[in-house]
């Protein structure tokens, strides 16, 4: 049976008259996994916190092309571990490390797969942020690449662990709250693109594009609730604020700040995608219409007053049912440790799928559907017309993919 962490009584003054010995609510859990990051920027940084919150895995060691960042990376894991820390030299190194239990890729998108060809010939467990690839033709070799895989790749789609998502999944597909679903419609109201190393996801030869760069979340999730085949899309958005000013080596920043998306599926469930990144706090939400209710599942950051993300579940079920409305939360502790908690429980379904169990973390065939809907309604923004899914998959060699 799983024991009650108690880290607030863990971690208080108060308490640090209790020695190890008599440490058993406040024991701290045995590393037995070691994990390489390779690069240790935002979010490589952000898993070695969560993986060193979580216990289960230690980070082992880390590389990056870039010495400030692992300096900087090293000086704040120093600030909550003391655990010895390998600096690889090089990309082969750090990958083959004999040590090392698994590989965690978070380099910029455009180096995911040349990276992950040489993390593969470790045939070590990869965990490898999302987007699997910024295109279409890479992210279907990894997909070949994962199926003969000894082992696994999962992908970094974590939304899916965000508290508000993962509620509305049980409520939708475990207690039937909704009926049979009929409609998704997903926002996201958020500032622009954060300063990056060279400023790589300003470009869309670098991201992707931002549809594909931030938004393959999103359509993970919608994907998730359709539990369809999309078959249709139409796009309209583009370059209205953000970084019209910003040139960097010669090249003019093309990134997108709005967007709006309709999608249709095979079961005839519909679908849209809205995104704003010019706006002053973040906010998100899904509301999925059913044939027996209404669900709102929604999220609020107000980073500028320095307030923490309030999740809110909400379900109006009318003369159907009992309607309600829930505040969510994760411990403050994991909330905090990054992406609002979702990183940390994505985090237990690696290590789970290390100890051999079954888990619903994002699979590459799932990466690559995210990727398919993002990347074709790039291909709507710039034709500036509908895009047939089956026509867009066989264009791109991926008919292969297609049901039915």
């Amino acid at each position: 049976m799983n024991k009650p962490r108690l880290r607030y009584f863990a971690e208080a003054a108060s308490q640090q008259h209790i020695t190890e010995a008599d440490r058993y609510l406040y024991q701290q859990p045995q590393a037995s996994h070691r994990l390489v990051v390779i690069g240790t920027g935002t979010i490589g940084q952000e898993h070695m916190r969560v993986a060193s919150l979580l216990g289960r895995g230690q980070i082992h060691g880390i590389f990056d092309t870039q010495t400030h960042s692992m300096d900087v990376a090293e000086a704040n894991f120093r600030a909550y571990s003391d655990q010895p820390l390998v600096r690889y030299p090089d990309l082969q190194s750090a990958c083959n490390d004999p040590a090392a239990d698994a590989i965690f890729i978070c380099t910029p998108n455009h180096t995911h797969f040349d990276v992950l060809q040489v993390a593969a010939q470790s045939g070590k467990p990869v965990f490898l942020e999302k987007p699997m690839a910024t295109n279409l033709a890479d992210a279907a070799a990894i997909l070949a690449m994962a199926d003969s895989y000894t082992t696994f790749i999962q992908i970094g789609l974590q939304y899916r662990y965000k508290a508000q998502y993962a509620e509305a999944f049980h409520e939708v597909r475990t207690r039937g709250s909704l009926g049979e679903v009929k409609t998704i419609a997903v926002s996201e109201y958020r500032p622009p693109f954060l300063d990056k190393v060279g400023q790589w996801n300003k470009f869309n030869a670098n991201s992707g594009g931002t549809l594909v760069e931030k938004c393959c979340h999103y359509f993970d999730l919608i994907n998730l609730m359709a539990e369809s085949q999309p078959i249709r899309l139409y796009a309209s958005g583009g370059q209205a604020v953000n970084f019209t000013d910003l040139e960097y080596e010669g090249q003019s920043s093309d990134i997108d700040d709005h967007a709006f998306v309709v999608i249709d599926y095979a079961n005839g469930t519909k679908a849209s995608f809205s995104l704003n990144m010019f706006c002053h706090d973040f906010s998100e939400e899904m509301v999925v219409c059913g044939t027996q209710g209404r669900l709102v599942a929604s999220e609020v950051f107000n980073f500028h007053q320095q307030q923490g993300a309030k999740a809110k579940l909400s379900i109006q079920s009318g003369e159907q049912g009992a309607s309600r409305e829930i505040d969510l939360s994760y411990a403050a502790v994991i909330e905090q440790s990054g992406h609002h908690g979702a990183t940390y429980y994505e985090h237990i379904a690696f290590m789970d799928q290390l100890e051999g169990k079954q888990v619903e973390a994002a699979t590459p065939l799932q990466g690559l559907w995210s990727i398919i809907v993002a990347s074709a309604a790039q291909e709507s923004l710039a034709r500036g017309e509908a895009i047939n899914i089956k026509e867009f998959m066989q264009a791109n060699g991926l008919a292969g993919y297609l049901k039915g």
